[in-house]
Parts: C-alpha cells; structure tokens; sequence
C-alpha cells in the first residue's frame, strides 16, 4: 500500500501556502495534487472531490443504522484496499477521505473509525444550493485554463451544470475511476481525524 507520506508532504505545502496564495491558486494546487495521485481521475471525479470538501459525509449518513450496516458490508466486500491512508478534500481540507485500510489492517478499530464518521456531520455548516453553483462555477473556470486530459470532459461538464440546475448536486466517482482505483474511503471532518485517526497511523 502506499504510504501516507506523499500526502503528508503535499497537504503541508498546500495548507501552508494557503495565506499567500489566491483563491484560484489554492484551487489550481487541490486539482494538481489530486491529478498527480489520482491521474485517471474525471471532471465527475474532481467535482466530487471539492463538493466533499464543503458537504463533508452528510448525504450518506441521514441514518445511523443503516450507513453502520452499509460499512460492514463494505469492509466484507475486499480484502486490501489500495492508495494513501488518507488525503484531504477540496482546497480548503475541511475534511479528509480516510481509507478503510486503517480498519483491514487494524490501525483503528472499526466502531472508533464509524464514530468519528458519524460525529464528522455533527457540525457542518451546509452551504445553500445556489452558493454551492457559484463555487463550483470558480472551480470550473480554474479547471479550464488547465488543459487537463479528461476523458469524457464536455460531456462531464454539461452534466454538471445540469445537475445543478435542477437544484441538485450530489454526484457518484466515475466508473473509470472506480474501475482504476477501487476507492473504499469514509469522510471525516478535519479536526476529529488529526485529533483521534491521524495519530493512530504509521
């Protein structure tokens, strides 16, 4: 598995530059980095990472029961899961996407882990429908002086603001990234992982 260090090394950089940079720099940063770990990534894919970054895990977790039930049959559906133990999402890093492989390799326990995910939602600070579109709408315009080589990438980018414009903006991985890197991951609000997940990994 590949170890956390690559993060580790590019969330410093990132989070450290932050004060000195603009907006549209911090955004560009967030998209190379995830570009560098994730190079089959789609436009659907980096949408995803940055819409995390501002709603956290809370459209998953709308029942306790059931998002507990849905963990274990996960953790029973692989037997390793592959990238870094961890990475944080979007370019502000409000949360991180933590691999279930702490729990296969028994890090950390797997009721410490669905505790921390449940308590992630406990304080976030949803941002409306229409606030959301203008963010995305900065993202969206950074990507495109980019030139990244999506694949699918007009398409991708119609569906987006169609979706939005139906007053949605929940949106899955694509099935080439699913396909390329078999995510298993939860979201967990910043300060719960550093303070009780992060000290836990090697």
């Amino acid at each position: 598995m590949q170890r956390s260090i690559l993060i580790i090394t590019v969330a410093t950089i990132l989070f450290s530059s932050c004060k000195k940079e603009t907006k549209s720099e911090q955004i560009r940063a967030a998209v190379e980095s995830r570009m560098s770990t994730h190079p089959k990534s789609t436009l659907q894919d980096l949408y995803k990472n940055f819409f995390q970054d501002y709603f956290g895990p809370g459209h998953i977790v709308s029942d306790t029961a059931s998002a507990g039930a849905y963990l274990n049959r996960e953790l029973a559906s692989f037997g390793q899961a592959s990238g870094a133990y961890y990475e944080p999402t979007g370019y502000n890093g409000n949360f991180y996407r933590v691999n279930l492989s702490v729990i296969k390799e028994g890090l950390i326990s797997r009721d410490a882990f669905f505790d921390a995910f449940i308590r992630s939602v406990v304080n976030i600070q949803i941002i409306s429908i229409e606030e959301w579109k203008e963010e995305w709408k900065q993202i969206d315009s950074v990507i495109q002086t980019m030139n990244l080589p999506l694949a699918n990438y007009g398409q991708d980018r119609a569906n987006l603001f169609s979706l939005l414009e139906q007053g949605k903006y929940v949106m899955h991985h694509s099935e080439a990234f699913s396909e390329e890197y078999d995510p298993h991951y939860r979201i967990i609000e910043r300060e719960i992982f550093r303070k009780e997940i992060l000290p836990k990994l090697p």
